[in-house]
């Protein structure tokens, strides 16, 4: 039993803990200012998360475009090679 004590003694500390935070946490929420604050916060976020995404996804499709265009000039530059190559085999 004597094993259970300090495992005891650490759950009643951790319940202790939670209930204070809890405390707070209710405290804070019961603020109608703070949680007004809280909700223009995280909307903020998700205005920027959201420009973020977008900018995103604008950069990705220039990226596409990009590598489409590197694609053809080099399918470009192989015919030509070969082309060369096959005029002098000949």
């Amino acid at each position: 039993m004597s094993a259970l004590h300090p495992a005891l003694r650490r759950l009643q500390a951790s319940l202790t803990r939670l209930e204070r935070a809890l405390d707070q946490h209710l405290l804070k929420v019961s603020d109608p200012g703070v949680l007004r604050a809280e909700v223009n916060a995280l909307t903020d976020d998700r205005a920027r998360l959201a420009e973020a995404l977008d900018q995103s996804l604008a950069r990705e499709q220039d990226l596409k475009k990009l590598a489409e265009e590197a694609s053809e000039a080099l399918g470009a530059a192989i015919a030509e090679v070969r082309a060369a190559i096959g005029s002098h085999e000949g």
